[in-house]
């Protein structure tokens, strides 16, 4: 496999183990069979990625030259991952050429001694899981180095996962020199970005800082709990600053929560908490959202800060609530020459669109026949946000098929599945039958009542007894 220049950027997925069994080495220590207390083995991978910006530096090769994409490669050196004995047969990596030209793709070997590669797994078996991995590598920033003339150079690694992983990494490069210092220290620069190479042609950097989520879209239904994550490590020659989360949505920002290193406390919105323990104890900056709400919708920003170095992820939450529906009236009672309104209330529901349809079903039919003729009212938004809607169709007794079944269909983001509701017309002969039975428990109750009426006054004395009685 081979990385290529073109407009579909080749993924790549090569890794070699560190050392072989009997071996060791300082970084890994001595190597020994996978058990099942420590089933790990140091591997290299190496991504398929595309460079993109300016030249380091903003060294620009030719007067004029603009922002532009290159192929590239990432190999991160020596990462260690969970042997789940499926690292059988492995592929040393290998640097395509020793000499490349500025057509050749870069070659970016990042260690990371003191900086975990979180997410190793995903990133070494994603090709195999059918997982869409890109990776995108472009110039952070210049720092002195010190008061010669040379500086050192950083870069922005920024890895995404099937859009549910992310992670940014901060290279340290090699010092570089400038055009005129080439000649003078003989040194072997890249053809395209001008800095020192490794004898195989690569550029040496090292992980100064990681930023990393296992979640870049979330969906939350209202009045849940979510927890939105981010998690960073610094090399030691790092040092952590401050940590803030934003909201932005519809082009308007908010700061949620904020804590600088020395500062009394965190500030923080209602609803949103950060454990700072944890934030300064194991790089957890992770955000937990109590009770969500509409309102709570949108882009939010966790941005970590060193004294020279800035890296953030976005993670969108999404705000749904599933629809109640419900259809009048439960039962249409089927009458000559007179047209019924059904009408299926569909509320509660968030976002806005939502699909309804209609159907219709006797006993002779197979399946349910689609009905176009269905209209609506507007949408009404509650105070909580949510929408409702009701649609409509009308049944008309020289269109009608009795019996028939009625069934109002709504589907929406909120929902697993559809749901349906349904009402029944009722034939005109079930109807006759029904009336018959009503007349006929009526007659009953009639005379039942006459009879208990007429033996009373049958039982009362006469006048003329009572009269016989007093004398």
């Amino acid at each position: 496999m081979s990385l290529r220049a073109g407009a579909r950027r080749e993924r790549l997925m090569w890794y070699r183990l560190k050392e072989g069994p009997g071996k060791s080495s300082p970084a890994a220590g001595p190597a020994t069979a996978p058990t099942a207390a420590s089933a790990f083995r140091r591997v290299d991978i190496a991504l398929g990625c595309s460079y993109v910006g300016e030249e380091a530096r903003g060294l620009l090769r030719a007067a004029g030259e603009a922002s532009s994409e290159h192929p590239a490669a990432l190999v991160l050196r020596g990462v260690s991952v969970s042997d789940d004995r499926n690292l059988g047969e492995v592929t040393e990596y290998k640097v395509p050429q020793e000499k490349p030209d500025p057509s050749a793709p870069i070659v970016f070997e990042a260690s990371a001694p003191s900086v975990s590669i979180p997410h190793a797994e995903s990133l070494l078996h994603a090709e195999c899981d059918g997982e869409e991995l890109t990776c995108e590598i472009s110039p952070y920033s210049s720092q002195r180095a010190g008061d010669g003339l040379c500086h050192t150079s950083w870069f922005m690694s920024t890895l995404r996962l099937s859009g549910r992983i992310s992670i940014a990494l901060v290279l340290r490069g090699p010092h570089c020199g400038g055009w005129e210092e080439e000649e003078e220290h003989d040194a072997t620069l890249h053809p395209k970005l001008r800095l020192p190479m490794s004898k195989e042609g690569t550029l040496l950097t090292t992980v100064e800082f990681q930023l990393s989520s296992r979640n870049t879209s979330l969906r939350m239904h209202l009045g849940g709990s979510v927890t939105l994550d981010c998690r960073f490590a610094l090399a030691p020659s790092s040092l952590f600053s401050s940590l803030e989360w934003r909201r932005q949505h519809r082009g308007s920002g908010q700061s949620l929560f904020r804590y600088q290193v020395g500062s009394t406390g965190p500030a923080s919105q209602p609803k949103v908490h950060v454990d700072v323990a944890e934030l300064l104890g194991s790089g957890d900056a992770s955000l937990t959202l109590q009770g969500v709400s509409v309102e709570d919708e949108g882009s939010y920003i966790c941005l970590v800060s060193t004294p020279l170095h800035q890296a953030q992820h976005i993670i969108q939450l999404h705000v749904a609530a599933p629809p109640r529906v419900r259809i009048i009236p439960a039962v249409v009672s089927f009458e000559r020459d007179v047209t019924t309104t059904l009408a299926c209330n569909i509320a509660g529901y968030y976002p806005l669109d939502v699909l309804v349809s209609w159907t219709q079903k006797t006993p002779e039919d197979d399946t349910e026949i689609p009905l176009s003729d269905a209209h609506f009212s507007s949408h009404r938004q509650s105070q909580d946000g949510t929408y409702s809607i009701t649609s409509y169709i009308s049944i008309s007794s020289a269109t009608a098929r009795a019996p028939a079944t009625y069934s109002c269909h709504v589907s929406h983001v909120a929902l697993a599945e559809p749901i349906s509701v349904s009402t029944h017309l009722k034939a005109p002969e079930q109807m006759g039958s029904e009336g018959l039975v009503g007349s006929f428990i009526a007659t009953i109750i009639f005379i039942v009542v006459l009879f208990i009426v007429l033996r009373r006054r049958a039982a009362r004395p006469k006048p003329e007894q009572l009269l016989s009685t007093s004398e």
